[in-house]
């Protein structure tokens, strides 16, 4: 017994480790199913009521694929040709030719674009430097340029569609490159395709933003705090005052904070801080004096909803407006934040200007900066604003999320600006991404677009189960029938592979598909056959007259080889399913691959230690 506790040891802990993965699956289901069974009001008070929750839980649950938790899957194509021929120059006939031909023979195929535009200047024996960089360039230089610059554009493409697909709220996307010049864009839960082809194919609004006055920013938020508390006006409009004396401030308070309203007993100072500032409780202005408001990540959507409220919009200055920062900041406690920028509504300068944006480190204090240039109009336009805010902010936002928002130091003569604040190469990287999608966009066309229905997803996600089952079932009495006890135990330690299987999809956000429960029925038969193989040893050695104990341990020995090999071969081609395949191919062969480590863990550690406890019982396992 004590040569097994470090295994059951083992076997606990990774039981109780596979509970905690698969905890808040349960939690959403059971949140989901209460949410269902309420309705108007009462679910709107329970939604707030555990917002907290019910995001943490969603978060960290068991993540379903497409195919089956419905929704839609887009294929775009990023015309690298047309970008190709965008920054051409001295264009002609010949260059419009090629460009014809590598469009038809590109589209036959998945080749990347650039060679095959590099071999047809070779077959008529004209130089690229002609189109492109100097005149002396040779010709692989220009290919590394031109490689170069697809790459970004495809990097842009990415983050444009990333970035839009946050702004419009999906809940676990999947945005993935494919190939050399196209993108996958998997949408759980999106129902409306022209939505959609809206949302994917329109062009990215670059716009540089003229941040608030710090001091009118925090009157304006002291005002709508004052109004949802009841309290006297204090706005800065007269039609702000208009509004406030046609609602109802208590009624307004009370819709901001449904169920998290503190009892009129709770006389505790965070409760009596909420009742007296009820968007001060969710926004934190910035004691700096800039201008800026922080917002804890699950409280933003709650935030949105208040400043989305007519009431609320009335209280707002005319040239005010709030936008969101495109990503989130971490505390040094470790919770993560978005910043709410107050910023003039109309738009100093739009992204059309810049013709080119790179990302560098200063010479000085090795800091990721980002040099940007502008056409001579927006050099001219740049010069006036930059002159006339010294000292002053302006937010770069795209698609109305501020990716940064730097101080104007002096009047930038020229068009030559440089940004400065990043805190890594990356996310200098990511704004020269930003700042060139508004001058240099690669046209994105979908080529693919499939719907997939939530009913159709439960159609799957039963028919998927009702075949694990299945084959389970058959599995199970198949082993009890031919194998007795033998059997019995296989069956058991089946039933922890399958939980460790799907623990390890949760704990490590994997995501489940159709083809990922294919693999699961394979890994059934494949953990079996472990057995098979383990009990039909056991069987010879009893056969040859060993005693249980002794035939249990080379039972074990002898098929370990056997077992070890054939599964080891199953992981290699799990991995190269995994690095070239795509989709369901890749859901196959994940879900494979844990299924694999589970059964070697399974199979020969907990069958072994329940045989063990069994003889160290003199209870005698019977194989058939």
């Amino acid at each position: 017994m004590k040569n097994q506790l470090s295994k059951i040891f083992l076997i606990l802990a990774a039981v109780v480790v596979s509970l905690i993965f698969l905890y808040p699956t349960y939690q959403d289901y059971q949140y989901r199913k209460k949410l269902s069974s309420l309705s108007g009001q009462d679910s709107i008070t329970y939604l707030e009521q555990n917002q907290e929750d019910i995001l943490n839980a969603k978060l960290k649950r068991l993540k379903l694929g497409l195919d089956l938790q419905g929704g839609m899957r887009v294929v775009l194509e990023v015309d690298v040709l047309q970008l190709v021929n965008d920054i051409a120059k001295n264009k002609d006939d010949n260059f419009a030719a090629i460009l014809k031909e590598v469009r038809e023979q590109s589209g036959s195929n998945d080749e990347s674009v650039i060679p095959i535009f590099g071999r047809k200047f070779q077959e008529r024996g004209i130089r690229l430097s002609r189109y492109f960089g100097n005149i002396r360039d040779a010709d692989n230089a220009v290919l590394t340029y031109l490689n170069g610059e697809t790459e970004k554009a495809i990097d842009r493409a990415i983050e444009i569609v990333r970035n839009r697909v946050d702004q419009y709220r999906v809940s676990e996307p999947n945005i993935q490159k494919q190939g050399s010049r196209r993108i996958i864009v998997e949408l759980p839960g999106v129902k409306d395709e022209r939505e959609v082809e809206s949302l994917l194919q329109g062009t990215a609004k670059l716009e540089f933003r003229l941040l608030r006055d710090p001091a009118i920013a925090y009157r304006v938020m002291q005002s709508i705090d004052d109004f949802l508390a009841g309290k006297v006006p204090t706005d800065t409009s007269d039609a702000s005052k208009t509004a406030k004396k046609e609602e109802k401030p208590k009624d307004a308070l009370e819709d901001l904070l449904a169920g998290n309203k503190p009892a009129a007993s709770d006389t505790s100072k965070e409760a009596q801080f909420v009742r007296e500032h009820p968007f001060f409780s969710y926004v934190s202005p910035d004691q700096r004096n800039t201008g800026e408001g922080y917002v804890l990540e699950n409280n933003r959507d709650r935030v949105m909803r208040l400043l989305a409220r007519p009431d609320v919009q009335r209280i707002l200055p005319i040239d005010f407006e709030f936008l969101w920062s495109a990503k989130t900041d971490q505390s040094p406690d470790g919770q993560k934040f978005y910043h709410l920028y107050a910023v003039k509504r109309v738009p100093e300068l739009t992204g059309g200007v810049v013709v080119d944006a790179r990302a560098n480190v200063d010479p000085e204090d090795n800091r990721p900066i980002v040099n940007m240039e502008m056409n001579a109009e927006g050099a001219r336009e740049w010069a006036r604003i930059t002159g006339a805010n010294v000292n002053k902010r302006i937010a770069i936002a795209l698609d109305n999320a501020v990716f940064s928002a730097p101080t104007v130091i002096n009047k930038i003569i020229g068009g030559r600006s440089q940004i400065t604040g990043m805190e890594s190469p990356n996310e200098a990287r990511l704004l020269e991404i930003v700042l060139r999608a508004g001058a240099l966009p690669a046209p994105v066309s979908i080529i693919e677009q499939r719907s997939v229905g939530p009913s159709l997803g439960e159609d799957s996600i039963r028919a998927g189960l009702w075949t694990l089952s299945l084959a389970l079932m058959i599995t199970v009495f198949f082993m009890i029938i031919y194998y007795k006890t033998g059997g019995f135990v296989a069956d058991i330690a089946l039933v922890f592979n399958l939980l460790f299987i799907v623990a390890v999809l949760a704990g490590f956000q994997a995501t489940l598909t159709l083809p990922g429960i294919a693999g699961m029925i394979l890994t059934i038969g494949m953990a079996v056959d472990a057995n098979v193989l383990i009990n039909e040893r056991i069987r010879e050695e009893l056969e040859g007259g060993k005693t249980i104990r002794a035939a249990i341990d080379l039972g074990y020995s002898k098929a370990f080889s056997a077992i070890f090999d054939s599964n080891v071969t199953t992981f290699l081609t799990g991995i190269i399913l995994y690095q070239f395949g795509s989709g369901p191919v890749q859901g196959f062969a994940l879900t494979l691959m844990i299924g694999i480590v589970a059964t070697m863990f399974s199979a020969i550690i907990v069958t072994r230690v329940v045989f063990n406890l069994m003889t160290d019982r003199n209870i005698t396992p019977n194989f058939g």
